[in-house]
């Protein structure tokens, strides 16, 4: 037991002191929804697999500029499918420090009826000598669809309620995240002890902190720009790749191909611009918060 509370403040110290020491971004992994045989949302004229392809390589490029200190990892670079596990192995393979993924958004058509006239129909009440004809009045419909008319952006960080799976990400990757001086510490206990679950645990409400703040900090840069803003989001079903990588995480979703106003804007040269610029500057103010940060803890609590 007192081996037990003396690990446990020993290891917070040394995370804690590690938070506020360690530059903590130092590899992003940028992801391409889709690829391949999965082409995702359809537009009329495009595919979200090659929307996001283009918008991902452009944001690659953009970063190793204007970020050089960075080293910035596609998990593709041409029209192939990765599995969401593959993805996932990718990304905690080259140790990242954030996940971000590329997606477009869809929304079904909206359906309309109209009545165009009138059939008459005849039907039969009662039997035998009672047996008597009616007539009646139906209307007749037109029905047609047309494109859904939502747009915007939305930008999802994993479900407080998929933690669980988080963590198991932090236990499966564990070097990820320990650094020399913790991992020594640490090594020799079962990873399912509790002393290790207290980090596993506060490591994965950190990632769940940053992430969170970077997807305030993701529309609020698309607002910039004109964009109109659906908010950042958990969904309620949860997103398994996020959930699956031992990193702060965040799949931005950067509109809706299935409105033809948005498929021109999302297709054209000076929309993939716009967005990869916002998302460019979002990540800038998120690395300058973690340099100049001692205490996640206060970034957790917003």
């Amino acid at each position: 037991m007192v081996r037990s509370i003396i690990f446990i403040a020993l290891s917070l110290s040394i995370f804690h002191s590690a938070l506020a020491q360690k530059g903590q971004l130092k590899k992003i992994i940028v992801d391409a929804g889709h690829g391949g045989s999965d082409v995702g949302a359809r537009g009329r004229y495009s595919n979200e697999k090659d929307v996001s392809l283009a918008v991902a390589l452009k944001l690659v490029k953009a970063l190793q500029q204007e970020m050089p200190d960075v080293e910035v990892i596609p998990t593709r670079t041409s029209d192939i499918f990765h599995s969401p596990p593959t993805k996932a192995n990718i990304a905690n393979f080259n140790k990242g420090d954030l996940f971000v993924s590329i997606h477009c958004n869809a929304a079904p058509p909206s359906k309309h009826s109209e009545i165009v006239g009138y059939k008459t129909e005849t039907y039969y009440t009662g039997k035998g000598k009672k047996r008597k004809k009616h007539t009646r009045k139906v209307p007749q419909y037109r029905t047609w669809t047309s494109p859904n008319p939502a747009k915007g952006t939305e930008t999802y960080i994993w479900g407080a309620h998929k933690t669980d799976q988080k963590e198991a990400a932090m236990r499966e990757n564990e070097s990820l995240y320990l650094d020399s001086a913790t991992a020594n510490h640490v090594k020799d206990f079962d990873p399912n002890s509790p002393e290790k679950m207290i980090l596993y645990s506060l490591k994965t409400q950190q990632y769940f902190g940053r992430s969170a703040n970077l997807a305030l900090t993701i529309e609020e840069e698309f607002v910039k720009v004109g964009r109109v803003s659906r908010q950042a989001q958990q969904r309620e079903k949860g997103i398994w790749v996020l959930q699956a990588v031992a990193m702060p995480s965040v799949l931005i979703e950067l509109g809706f191909i299935s409105n033809p106003a948005e498929e021109d804007y999302l297709n054209s040269d000076r929309g993939q611009k716009e967005m990869v610029d916002s998302i460019v500057r979002a990540l800038k103010r998120y690395k300058y918060s973690l340099d100049n940060s001692t205490a996640d803890v206060q970034q957790i609590k917003k």
